[in-house]
């Protein structure tokens, strides 16, 4: 896509927070080239934070922001359906602390903007491209992103459960991809977690209504699991949404080790420390480096 883009009508939605268990309502709007993607607390007299890499604030569980003392939690899974879809633009109007979890994956959100439809600016889109390999590891864990022609995503993942185990996923993604092959996973957890993460204060709006919940076993969701590897699907979901904190679409192979919030973070925020490890380039130009790549 050449231009920048924003959703042409209003569109909205209700829930509660899967962390805080609070009753929240959302309205996405269009926003003018340039607005990137704000949300804007309208409970506490439309106070604006940029979903942007700068105003991340915690990592644990979920990924929140905050500007000035105010905070927005669990912005991945709607960041990551708004970046994947190719929303440039967009006021996210909320009227509590966490974005509502819905169903637990980014579908909901993709039959939002499918109801909103498209509408594109004439101003050209910038990229970043990735020049350099930048890696970040800790404990096991690993993530690093490579330089490449497109956004393609290699996401490892284990678990000791006999539902889940080791899982792998690799894609290029797309719009439509992402629409059918990774938006419909579900945020995950195991049964013999859940009272120590609600003693810390978390998942307190959870249900099988919006997560799946493994026990020794098996799932407990009545309906199972919608795809055999969703935990795998539902992790690559979530670094999507991080890494579109950067605020701009990336040009790169992005491989993911077991990484989870606060290791997608440390990566793009080691990225942003150094401006020689990117270039922002239009579309134009990843087309005529593509063609070069092609012939050589």
């Amino acid at each position: 896509m050449r231009f920048e883009t924003t959703i042409q009508r209003p569109v909205e939605t209700s829930g509660v927070g899967l962390h805080h268990g609070v009753k929240v309502s959302i309205r996405i709007l269009p926003a003018p080239a340039g607005a990137g993607i704000v949300f804007i607390r309208t409970d506490l007299s439309n106070f604006a934070i940029p979903a942007s890499w700068r105003h991340v604030a915690r990592v644990s569980y979920a990924t929140s922001l905050m500007r000035q003392g105010v905070l927005i939690s669990t912005t991945e899974h709607l960041l990551s359906v708004l970046f994947s879809m190719g929303i440039d633009n967009a006021y996210i109007e909320i009227d509590n602390l966490e974005v509502p979890i819905l169903d637990g994956s980014g579908e909901p959100f993709v039959k939002l903007i499918e109801q909103a439809g498209l509408r594109t600016y004439k101003k050209r889109k910038r990229f970043m491209r990735i020049r350099r390999e930048v890696s970040v590891e800790a404990n096991g864990k690993a993530i690093s992103i490579l330089p490449s022609e497109k956004f393609e995503l290699t996401c490892n993942i284990f678990f000791d459960h006999p539902l889940v185990g080791h899982q792998s996923m690799e894609c290029e993604l797309t719009p439509e991809f992402y629409a059918s092959e990774i938006a419909p996973a579900r945020t995950f957890g195991f049964n013999h977690e859940l009272n120590a993460m609600r003693n810390m204060g978390l998942i307190r709006g959870a249900s099988l209504d919006n997560a799946v919940c493994f026990d020794q076993e098996g799932v407990m969701n009545p309906g199972g699991l919608r795809f055999a590897d969703e935990c795998c699907r539902h992790k690559v979901l979530d670094l999507i949404g991080d890494l579109a904190l950067i605020g701009k679409p990336l040009i790169g192979r992005v491989i993911a080790e077991r990484a989870g919030h606060a290791m997608h973070a440390a990566l793009v925020a080691r990225i942003m420390a150094d401006p020689s490890l990117y270039e922002i380039v239009h579309y134009e130009q990843l087309e005529l480096r593509h063609a070069h790549a092609l012939v050589s």
